[in-house]
């Protein structure tokens, strides 16, 4: 038996999308394994991002405080680049979890689950959401050594994981030293620069020239300091990713509010006949003919009748 062709890895994929100045990488933002499949099943995205703040809520039902271990967003990036290792997933890596040598386990944890890229910032590490204010910043210098230490990392393990490097630095200490940040994390070895809470659209333009050939990411954050625009006006304005942490979360609270709302009010629940197939529509969505297949193809017999 011949062996299996090797794909380039989720990483490559993502570098190569990167590399194509006339496009700009989408990425919803996916919390846990079912919006990621849902996002999948729709095939309209090339990447997916996991959002810190999505994970620390879904898997601590906590709010996003800098509460969450190396372990824990890295199980669940792990988790959900599996499920699909042709789609890149970006995935948040808070501030990389302590010095130099947490950071270092940091990439190889991201690395080993698949993950295609990663951001690290320059908060302390009891960080807070990015849209939230009073924000307290390490020095430049710590946050360098973080980001070279991830690039040491990478280059100990001789994979080509994409280093994202973020800035708080806009809210207290402005533009220029924002800027500069990033400049300097970009020779120390990041791949993308990544200016948080940017509060106008002049701003996102000048970010893109000044940091210019290097991609820029945009966190387009829903009711956040920053201005709301279009992927498509995202693109024109320079960005070359565009990253969106509340696309599954504000949907799924009104939905599950609803619900219960409904449940408490009437003592029943009903989805609109939005799924016919009852429980094995979603459970299509989650894989389940693929797991059907394997089982038959590998000789099992645990589905021989219809389910």
């Amino acid at each position: 038996m011949a062996p299996p062709e090797k794909r380039p890895s989720a990483a490559t994929r993502l570098r190569s999308l990167l590399a194509d100045k006339n496009k700009i990488v989408t990425c919803p933002g996916v919390y846990d394994g079912f919006t990621a499949r849902v996002v999948l099943a729709s095939g309209h995205f090339d990447a997916l991002y996991m959002t810190g703040a999505g994970t620390v809520m879904s898997r601590l039902g906590m709010p996003d405080l800098g509460v969450a271990t190396l372990n824990e967003m890295s199980s669940q990036a792990s988790m959900i680049a599996g499920l699909d290792r042709q789609v890149p997933l970006i995935a948040d890596a808070d501030t990389g979890y302590g010095g130099p040598l947490m950071v270092r386990r940091t990439i190889e944890s991201y690395v080993a689950g698949g993950v295609a890229a990663l951001h690290i910032e320059d908060q302390v590490l009891n960080k807070r959401c990015g849209h939230l204010t009073n924000k307290e910043l390490v020095d430049e210098e710590t946050f360098l050594s973080r980001i070279r230490a991830a690039a040491m990392a990478r280059q100990e393990l001789q994979r080509d994981i994409v280093i994202i490097a973020r800035t708080d630095a806009l809210a207290s200490l402005g533009y220029d030293v924002a800027v500069q940040r990033l400049r300097n994390a970009l020779k120390a070895g990041a791949d993308v620069a990544f200016l948080e809470g940017v509060e106008t659209k002049q701003q996102m333009r000048q970010v893109c020239r000044d940091l210019s050939p290097a991609p820029v990411l945009l966190n387009m954050v829903e009711a956040g300091v920053t201005p709301a625009v279009s992927v498509a006006e995202a693109q024109e304005l320079g960005f070359r990713m565009i990253i969106f942490p509340g696309f599954a979360l504000g949907p799924v609270y009104k939905a599950v509010k609803d619900a219960a709302e409904q449940l408490a009010a009437n003592g029943t629940v009903s989805s609109n006949n939005q799924f016919k197939d009852g429980p094995k529509e979603l459970f299509k969505v989650c894989g389940l003919m693929e797991c059907v297949s394997f089982d038959q193809t590998a000789g099992g017999k645990s589905f021989k009748h219809s389910l």
